[in-house]
């Protein structure tokens, strides 16, 4: 079998999954094909929530401004009663931004205002997708995969490395390697509709008969449009009527007010909630992810941020393993990414089950903060630390200065492709340099100062300690002063530039 390669990745699905992972590749320089089936953008709000995990990962991957210019934050919930009346309540429970979480609250973007920014920073690498480009077939072998890819102009066969299916819950990927996607069907269905309308104001978001399945809706004011969003259940079965006519009849059924008129409906859609999650995300030279891998209801707004945060996951180990470091690398993808989305899981079931009851308040368990990778195959900490933060979780941030006395914050020495190796109170000269490696010490002569504590407070670390994070922002190595040479072997396994 040939070995001539067309492009080291070819990313089958250019939603939120594959644009993140085309961006990683992008600025690693590593060559991909990005295809998408669709002849056009997806021009729905479906995922709208912005975690703040998901918030940190759009600042290094350079959009996070651009995403909070066009969205906005969640407005309050606006439960009306059966007397008429109404009363207002936080739609998230509040949390005050801290040192180490920069990001606290959930931001609004509909998803297709969310690709759109994701795209442009694509365009800037010098990339973008090929919209209806479907990829109909593939062989694998022990050095890459074979694809057979048709678009208008016809068919064309093209060699890859590594084939991803970025393709969504109906993954012809996933299909076609004959991957289990067990679960279950809950039993819930429900419409969503991307609408304009008059009749009530854009200050709340407006929930009426709140735990009643068969009379619920809510109107959700559209951040950064003039729309809103229509949500509630509908019947298991027959037809749903997502014309502005069939629309403004539910709202008045459900609402018993006859002044609110749908004027345009721009997307709408009827959909079945599952739970489901694939066997597994890994079959040789070929990964699932996003939708893809698991589906769930869109309780808790945690889709398009786990389908985000497996790509970004993903991306750094492919170019990794493309410059040279070890296969098995590949591996921790899975064995990171699937126990993540197994909770994920359960928690929008366990929120759908509280929306069933009314209950529609949603707290830190959504944010992804506290999402971490202990168990993974490449955290390593020597000796066992007694208090976090350990190997595998999230770094934090903390505001810190240069030694030339500029403010500057961990995330913006962290931010971008590269590893980050931070000794406390250390010697410089423990760690040789190395591409893709970069070096900072805190201390006497070290190039970070920590003025007010905030690092020390953040990682709790010793004399001595080096802790080393990886390009996706998580803590892949600590060791103390006397383990440099796990440190040193933990780099040359992994680190390239």
């Amino acid at each position: 079998m040939t070995t001539d390669y067309a492009v080291d990745v070819l990313i089958c699905g250019a939603g939120a999954a594959g644009l993140t992972l085309a961006i990683a590749l992008a600025r690693r320089g590593v060559s991909f094909r990005l295809i998408e089936k669709m002849n056009d953008p997806f021009g729905g709000s479906r995922g709208k929530g912005i975690q703040p995990r998901t918030q940190e990962i759009f600042e290094d991957l350079g959009i996070l401004d651009h995403i909070v210019a066009i969205g906005g934050i969640y407005p309050p919930l606006r439960e009306y009663l059966p007397d008429g009346t109404f009363r207002d309540a936080a739609s998230v429970e509040h949390e005050d931004a801290t040192p180490g979480e920069p990001c606290h609250l959930a931001l609004m973007v509909p998803q297709f205002l969310t690709e759109r920014v994701m795209r442009e920073r694509l365009i800037a690498f010098g990339h973008q997708p090929e919209f209806g480009c479907e990829l109909v077939a593939f062989d694998q072998d022990e050095h890459g995969v074979t694809a057979q890819l048709a678009n208008a102009a016809g068919q064309e066969t093209i060699r890859a490395r590594w084939l991803v299916g970025a393709d969504g819950g109906r993954s012809f990927v996933r299909h076609a390697l004959d991957i289990g996607f067990p679960g279950k069907m809950l039993r819930v269905r429900a419409i969503v509709a991307d609408v304009t309308l008059t009749g009530i104001g854009r200050e709340a978001w407006h929930r009426f008969n709140e735990g009643d399945m068969e009379r619920q809706l809510s109107l959700c004011p559209l951040a950064g449009t003039d729309m809103f969003q229509i949500q509630g259940p509908v019947p298991l079965e027959g037809e749903v009527d997502l014309s502005a006519d069939g629309l403004e009849k539910l709202v008045a059924q459900r609402t018993h007010r006859d002044d609110i008129a749908i004027k345009t409906v721009s997307w709408a859609s009827a959909f079945t909630m599952n739970a489901r999650l694939a066997d597994c995300y890994r079959d040789k030279r070929v990964f699932l992810v996003g939708d893809a891998a698991h589906i769930h209801p869109p309780t808790g707004g945690q889709g398009l941020n786990t389908s985000v945060q497996d790509a970004y996951n993903l991306g750094w180990k492919l170019a990794a393993v493309i410059a040279g470091v070890d296969d098995e690398l590949l591996d921790s993808f899975e064995d990171e990414r699937r126990p993540v989305a197994a909770e994920m899981l359960g928690l929008s079931t366990r929120l759908l089950d509280a929306q069933k009851r009314g209950d529609t308040r949603r707290g830190r368990e959504v944010h992804q903060l506290d999402i971490g990778y202990p168990a993974s195959p490449i955290s390593v900490e020597k000796p066992e630390r007694l208090k976090g933060p350990f190997a595998g979780d999230r770094a934090p941030d903390a505001p810190v200065l240069g030694a030339a006395g500029q403010p500057i914050r961990l995330f913006e020495v962290f931010k971008g492709p590269h590893w980050t190796l931070i000794g406390y109170q250390a010697t410089r000269d423990l760690v040789p340099s190395r591409p893709g490696l970069h070096i900072h010490t805190i201390g006497p002569r070290g190039d970070i100062v920590d003025h007010d504590g905030h690092f020390d407070n953040a990682y709790a670390l010793v004399p001595g300690d080096w802790i080393l994070v990886r390009p996706d922002g998580y803590i892949g190595c600590i060791v103390g002063s006397p383990e440099i040479e796990t440190l040193t072997t933990y780099l040359g396994k992994y680190v390239r530039a």
